[in-house]
């Protein structure tokens, strides 16, 4: 047994010895022993007081030190749950965060009566919000760009395991583009979705919690939030099909700034949505005309 490992009363390493002695928050512990042991969290209940290999012990006990420094959990352990389905993580990509299947939620819904809808997904990132609603709809053809080489690699694994290969839809299409910049200019969509980096540069969450770990480019624009956003709306009518709708993920006080962007480009409809906690999240509009 490691020296410093916390034991039972029989000197054992044990499941539960080592989360009473955890200084993480309970739910992280958890994550964290379960991805050493490669146990379902409910056997850590079930085999509470069975004593432990010393290896897995140290394993777990420098994970959990990895944490306390800050790391974020899904980058310790490689996954992160998303929309139902579990997406690799590397520092390369964003963590899916639960706000974003709001996003997926809204997509899925405009496409409702739209057979072999056509979606583009702006800066994919894991993939995720592709990956999502290629597999809630079989049928609509996703193509997702993202300019980091790093962060497509991730997408195209995460497509390849959880996106079934004979949809009728075909497999998901992953391009190196800055934005809209490589896009074939003939092609358009029904529907284009975006979580871009939205975080202004001078913005103190950016050195603060998880976010210090994750992709700078993938948060901020370097500038005021804004920017990209600006991008996305202004190429959108040019890659939108008739009536194709755009929406976008963006900052807790960005809402009706994003809405007045999108009535200038000539969208109709103009909305946002709000999470769970209430924020409006998204916005989004139709293509007039």
């Amino acid at each position: 047994m490691t020296s410093n490992a916390p034991a039972n009363r029989n000197g054992a390493a044990t499941p539960a010895a080592l989360l009473r002695a955890s200084p993480l928050p309970p739910l992280e512990a958890r994550i964290l022993l379960a991805h050493v042991l490669g146990w379902r969290q409910t056997q850590l209940i079930t085999r509470a007081e069975e004593a432990l290999d010393s290896g897995c012990v140290e394993r777990y006990l420098a994970l959990q030190a990895r944490r306390v420094a800050g790391e974020p959990v899904a980058q310790l352990v490689g996954v992160r749950e998303f929309f139902g389905l579990e997406f690799e993580v590397t520092p390369d990509v964003l963590i899916p965060r639960p706000e974003t299947e709001l996003l997926v939620e809204t997509a899925l819904t405009a496409m409702e009566n739209l057979a072999r809808p056509r979606v583009l997904d702006l800066g994919t990132g894991t993939g995720a919000i592709a990956v999502a609603i290629a597999s809630m709809r079989p049928d609509a053809q996703v193509s997702a760009l993202d300019r980091s080489a790093e962060a497509l690699a991730v997408a195209a694994r995460n497509a390849a395991r959880l996106v079934d290969p004979k949809r009728p839809g075909g497999a998901v299409t992953f391009t190196q583009s800055d934005w809209y910049g490589s896009l074939d200019a003939a092609l358009r969509f029904d529907v284009i979705v975006s979580n871009p980096p939205y975080i202004a540069s001078g913005d103190p969450h950016l050195s603060q919690g998880d976010l210090r770990y994750e992709p700078r480019a993938a948060l901020t624009d370097e500038a005021d939030g804004m920017s990209a956003i600006r991008t996305i709306a202004a190429g959108a009518p040019a890659h939108l099909a008739a009536h194709g709708v755009l929406w976008v993920e963006h900052g807790y006080d960005q809402a009706e700034a994003v809405r007045e962007l999108l009535a200038a480009r000539g969208f109709a409809d103009v909305r946002s949505e709000r999470d769970l906690a209430g924020i409006e999240r998204i916005s989004g509009g139709r293509l007039a005309g």
